[in-house]
Formats: C-alpha cells, structure tokens, sequence
C-alpha cells in the first residue's frame, strides 16, 4: 500500500534521544548550539499534507519521512522529529508508535488515527483527513484571534494613555492649582488622588499585578481552576456563543474523523476528552464514555450531561438511528461553525461601541475634572 514499515534505505542514525513527555522544546547541541525538538500545529499540517504526496507518489513511509528530514533546516524541529520517526521504524516499531514518542508533536488523536489506518491499510486517506482536521482547526483559531486583535489593541490604547496622564500631566496641573490655593472640586480631589496613588506606589502596584496575574496562571492549570474557567467561558457574555459553537464544531469534526476510520466509539469519546480543549465538555464526555453501555450510542448520555444543546444530541440521534453517524457528525459540524461565524461578527460589532464609551468615560472624567478644577480656580482669583 505504500506505506510499509520498511525504508528503501536505513538513514544514518542520527544518535539523538527521542523527546520525552514534559521535556523542553530545544535540545543543545555539541558546541552549545540549540535546536527544537518539537513542530507547531503549522508545522504538523505541512508535514502531513506533504507525507501523504509522498506515499501517494509511490515513496516508502521510511523515504518520505527522509526526504522530509532532508528539506527542514539543520536546527528545526521537522528535521529532528522526521529522523527521530525514521530511526523508530527501521527498529521495528510502528508510525502511530514512533509518533505517540513525541506528545508535544503529535496529539493523541494523530496516533489513534495513524494506528486506524495501519490496520485498515488507507494510511493516504487518513493522512489528508488529518492535514482538513488541522487546517479546520486553524481556521477556527484565526477568526476568533482577528476577532479580539482591534479591541485588544484599542484597549491597550486607552490604558496606556490614561496611565500617562495620571503620572505625567496631571501632577503639573497639581502644582499649578496649588500655587493659586483655591479648594478644588471633588472630582479633581479624586483624580489627583489617583495620580499621587500612580506616581508613590506604581511599582507596588505592578508587582502586585504581576504577582496575581503570575498565580492565577498558576491556578488555571489545576483541575478546580481549569474547571471554573472553562465554564466561565461557557456562561460569560458575548463571549460564550463563540466559545461554546467552537468548541461543538470542533468536537464533532473530531468524532467525525475518528469514526470515520475505523476506531471504536468508546475510544473515540476518550481521544475527543483529551483534545477538546474545555475541561466542561471533556467531564462530560467522560462521563459520557462511563454510561455507554453497548459501545454503538452515545447520542443518549451526551444528552444526559445537560453540557450539550439540544439541537446536538438530536442530530446525532437521528445519524445513529440511520446509521450514518459520520455524515450526522459532518452536519452538525457545519452548523456550528456557522452559529461561530455569526457569533464572532456579533461580537466584534458589540465590542466596539462598548470599548468606545468605556474609554470616552475614563478620559470624559480626567477632562472635566481639569476644566471644573479650571473655572473653580478661575472664579475664586477674579
């Protein structure tokens, strides 16, 4: 088929040690030069795509990956990683093997779609479902960080600018309103409050900013943190339409893909726990795996979770009532991709007249409270 474990050619072992789960993503060299061991998603999708030409040309899985070796640069990660899988299979171990090696390369569902397609013998037709997985996948990410970039950038505007204010032009109209000695109204009392608060203790307040925003980071990456966040994401305003369409978009696109080639349900609700991304779906898929019993419905516990909308567990009902669970999966994939477009518009046309008035308002005050201070002073000298 094309794909046989065998390589034309053993390649000159490269006397490099395989990536061990939890290890750094650059290794040093001889002579203290570094180099990575890992491929970013980018990178796994070309490397997919261009595996899959390969094979389909009619090369051996030992002289893809070599030539593969061959057109990544000397210090890159391709280049590592493609020796490092050539090197495991002229040892005898398998392409899903060889790749479970390096976990911050290749997700579980990339090796249990690999191991699917060694026992089915369509390892082309697997790799192109991979290579329209991640480049979904990407797609999905795209259009939700073009989506944040300009609030997030008009935010950081506004903050930058207010800070300066307060250190910087605010102290200068201090002085000058107390060399006059008129009382100034409340306002401007606040504002100068701030900016003496800004000036004394700014570097108390940013290491206090870096120590919470350092522990919540920390935080987040514990099961209970991880939790709260992930359904804060699911419940927050404006944003939860995009997080929760995309989330169901991509966990059925997965499921999709997986069933599509020949791996079991019950594995498939456990590669789909481990890569969706949102500790909410993957308990309930979890729980999910727990209940089903015949190992053919899942329709009926997803449903039971109250994680998933209605409209969901339906689709995939009907789609096993049918028999066509992949081509349900593919429906129901489409829809919420859609329900994500139209979330994203929402939101970024939301966003925007919100950012607006909320800077409008900050910098609204620090004007007035300088013109009150002004006609305060001005009225009390004449």
């Amino acid at each position: 088929m094309g794909y046989a474990r065998r390589p034309a050619a053993r390649p000159e072992p490269s006397g490099e040690t395989p990536v061990k789960k939890g290890a750094s993503s650059w290794k040093a060299e001889f002579g203290g030069k570094r180099r990575r061991t890992t491929m970013n998603r980018v990178e796994v999708l070309l490397f997919t795509s261009e595996l899959a030409d390969l094979i389909e040309a009619g090369m051996t899985l030992g002289q893809a990956l070599q030539a593969l070796s061959n057109q990544g640069e000397e210090d890159s990660g391709q280049r590592y990683v493609c020796q490092d899988l050539c090197d495991r299979i002229v040892r005898g171990e398998s392409f899903s093997d060889a790749c479970a090696h390096h976990p911050k390369t290749f997700e579980p569902l990339f090796s249990n779609m690999l191991r699917a397609a060694e026992a089915s013998g369509a390892m082309v037709e697997v790799l192109r479902r991979l290579g329209e997985h991640y480049e979904r996948y990407d797609n999905m990410r795209g259009k939700i960080k073009s989506a944040l970039s300009y609030p997030v950038i008009v935010l950081c505007f506004g903050i930058v600018a207010v800070i300066a204010a307060l250190v910087w032009i605010i102290p200068k109209f201090e002085k000058v309103f107390a060399s006059l000695g008129a009382a100034l109204p409340l306002p401007t009392q606040i504002l100068i409050g701030m900016s003496n608060a800004l000036v004394s203790y700014g570097w108390l307040m940013a290491i206090l900013l870096g120590l919470g925003i350092w522990w919540f980071c920390k935080w987040k990456e514990t099961p209970s943190g991880r939790l709260r966040v992930d359904r804060w994401k699911l419940r927050a305003p404006l944003i939860s339409g995009i997080v929760a369409a995309g989330a169901y978009s991509s966990l059925a696109y997965t499921l999709k893909t997986l069933l599509s080639n020949g791996v079991n349900v019950l594995q498939a609700l456990k590669i789909s726990e481990e890569t969706c991304g949102n500790a909410v779906i993957g308990a309930a898929l979890a729980d999910a795996r727990r209940r089903v019993t015949d190992g053919t419905s899942i329709s009926g516990p997803l449903a039971a979770s109250k994680v998933f909308p209605r409209m969901m567990t339906d689709m995939l009902a009907i789609g096993e009532q049918a028999g066509d669970m992949a081509g349900s999966l593919e429906h129901i994939g489409r829809r919420y991709q859609k329900d994500m477009d139209r979330n994203i518009t929402t939101f970024t046309n939301a966003l925007e007249p919100i950012l607006i008035v909320l800077i409008a308002g900050v910098v609204g005050f620090v004007a007035i409270s300088i013109l009150m201070a002004v006609f305060q002073v001005s009225a009390a000298v004449g």
